[in-house]
């Protein structure tokens, strides 16, 4: 396995055992996420790659070993520590009936209220900020049930980037979204991560994930393949090994990473 040079490790998964009702899909898995990376975990259907993001925003408790989160035992943490660390954007989400779009992204700052540190204008800020870069400003006083399913997904990204959190954990974030918005949402991620946040995110499309992430995991069959620099991770001899999929890899003509061109 190809791994990435790493200065300082965010995550870590320690020999885990994960898997759902009874049904084991990864054993004694050892994955790495360096700080401050844009990380994209790719794979088959199935593979693994939304049950890890699970267990590292400590949503799936493995069943042997451990999840780290700077050196410290994730389910050791108190649970609102976690939500201004981590950041999670799953799959599916469901909002309340009834419930604006700017209530909704504002459901974010929990993490930062407490009995003593009411809603301020900081907050606020946040929350104008977040709807700004998703470009969801418009929204704002609509109801999230009279959104398309783009428009709901670009809102739901808005109320993660107003948590403010440094590490964000995004399932499948191009869902709904057409291929404009997808690169929008991409290069947001990516200024992002230019600016000092972790993000780690599952793409099905490899050729995003090539262009975008400076560290790439490749699953199949529940363990990691490879993981390492996009130019290194994305061969034409490892695609047809892990999809299956028999291909050319050629250089982007615009970013210059690997690009997949099936034959």
């Amino acid at each position: 396995m190809t791994t990435a040079t790493l200065t300082q490790t965010r995550l870590r998964a320690e020999d885990i055992t994960i898997g759902y009702d009874g049904r084991t899909v990864s054993e004694h898995l050892d994955v790495e996420i360096p700080m401050g990376s844009f990380t994209v975990i790719v794979g088959p259907n199935a593979c693994g790659k939304s049950t890890l993001l699970r267990a590292f925003a400590r949503l799936l408790k493995p069943s042997a070993g451990q999840v780290l989160l700077d050196g410290r035992a994730i389910s050791e943490l108190p649970t609102k520590e976690i939500a201004r660390q981590l950041g999670l954007l799953p799959q599916t989400s469901i909002a309340p009936d009834g419930i604006r779009v700017s209530d909704l992204v504002a459901r974010g700052r929990h993490p930062h209220q407490s009995i003593l540190r009411q809603w301020s204008r900081t907050d606020q800020e946040a929350v104008a900020s977040a709807l700004a870069a998703t470009g969801t400003t418009d929204l704002a006083g609509r109801l999230v049930d009279e959104l398309s399913g783009g428009q709901r997904q670009r809102v739901w990204v808005a109320m993660l980037l107003a948590q403010e959190s440094p590490t964000m954990l995004l399932d499948e974030p191009t869902t709904f979204l057409d291929i404009a918005h997808q690169y929008d949402l991409l290069r947001l991620f990516h200024r992002l991560h230019d600016e000092g946040r972790t993000v780690v995110a599952v793409l099905h499309d490899l050729n995003q994930a090539a262009r975008f992430a400076d560290h790439i995991i490749m699953m199949r069959d529940g363990r990691v393949v490879a993981s390492g620099e996009p130019a290194e991770i994305v061969t034409a001899q490892r695609v047809e090994e892990v999809f299956g999929l028999e291909c050319s890899v050629i250089p982007d003509p615009h970013a210059g990473t690997p690009l997949v061109v099936p034959r």
